[in-house]
């Protein structure tokens, strides 16, 4: 396992390495100059050339680049101040750093993530469970109707309709907003109550197909079969034996949709108008702000990666037949 997880990291260092050096050195063959951007309409020659030192746009590009990397480890000064490890440059737009405002962005995502992960992974399996355990009938077809019918829900259309039924015509939900968990957790949890019922409805719809099926083929399975044989009642064979087998799928999906959406789903904030990664991600890319952006994408790529190697690592966890070489 130790050396599977060396193997790994050095891994997702390259491939962080590479998407830096890909979304940086394709920046800069934009034809318009990043300084222009901070420096604003009545722009003087004075005032650009400033901007470029204090920025440190001054330089060579590759020169740049590993000035770029080297600051993620110890530190970068600008002239607009010291920017301490990791620094991730200074925005081109405020002059704020990357780092903190990536920061302040972070735990809105985080909410968003945890809290309709733990909606649609509760619904998700449990509809699956039961509609593999009682297979064929009027259950397992609800179960299997429903998941088919809202797998075909998008958030950009679902989102306002709820939102005009529930917030804005009978008044029963306040309309999503963001309030620190520290400082009031039930404002916290009222605000993104319906963006996690939203997203958990979609995301259910898949979980519930892939426990059913993933379920029923277990069940199928000669060792499940054979403890069905010696005896041991179906519950303890169900829980036991085939409910174990049949998590595999699930992580590998769960780990591809936990990854997704730490990266920050862009299409989930621009429709309840909520202030994460995913808008930040958006903001810089129509801004043409460089340091934000290759803060968003290896921050967003480092939350893909970690959760491929942890998917890995589990399946040796969940299934003993599995071994990591």
């Amino acid at each position: 396992m130790l050396r599977f997880l060396i193997r790994r990291t050095l891994g997702a260092a390259l491939i962080l390495l590479l998407i830096s050096a890909f979304t940086y050195f394709m920046y800069f063959a934009i034809p318009q100059d990043p300084a222009m951007l901070a420096c604003g309409k009545n722009c003087t020659p004075d005032a650009l050339a400033l901007i470029h030192k204090n920025l440190g746009l001054d330089k060579p590009v590759p020169v740049q680049y590993w000035d770029y990397l080297s600051g993620i480890f110890v530190g970068r000064d600008f002239g607009v101040g010291h920017c301490s490890a990791p620094c991730f440059g200074v925005s081109f737009r405020n002059n704020q750093m990357v780092w903190s405002t990536m920061m302040d962005r972070l735990p809105l995502t985080l909410s968003l993530t945890f809290g309709s992960l733990i909606v649609f992974l509760a619904a998700g399996l449990g509809a699956g469970l039961l509609a593999a355990r009682f297979r064929g009938t009027w259950l397992d077809k609800t179960f299997s109707g429903a998941s088919l019918v809202t797998s075909s829900f998008q958030i950009y259309f679902i989102g306002p309709v709820v939102m005009g039924l529930l917030v804005f015509s009978t008044g029963w939900l306040d309309k999503p907003k963001y309030v620190p968990l520290t400082d009031d957790p039930f404002g916290w949890f009222m605000g993104l109550l319906i963006p996690w019922i939203i997203m958990a409805t979609i995301f259910t719809a898949n979980y519930t197909r892939m426990a059913r099926s993933s379920m029923i083929e277990q069940l199928q399975e000669e060792h499940v079969r054979a403890a069905r044989a010696k005896g041991m009642s179906s519950r303890y064979t169900f829980f036991r034996y085939a409910w174990r087998g049949s998590l595999i799928p699930i992580i590998t999906i769960l780990g591809m949709d936990i990854g997704g959406l730490l990266s920050g789903g862009m299409v989930t904030e621009l429709t309840f108008g909520l202030a994460g990664m995913g808008r930040l991600a958006r903001d810089s890319v129509v801004g043409k702000d460089l340091p934000v952006l290759m803060g968003v994408m290896i921050l967003s790529a480092a939350f893909i990666i970690v959760c491929n190697i942890v998917v890995d690592a589990l399946y040796a966890v969940v299934d003993p037949r599995v071994r990591l070489s």
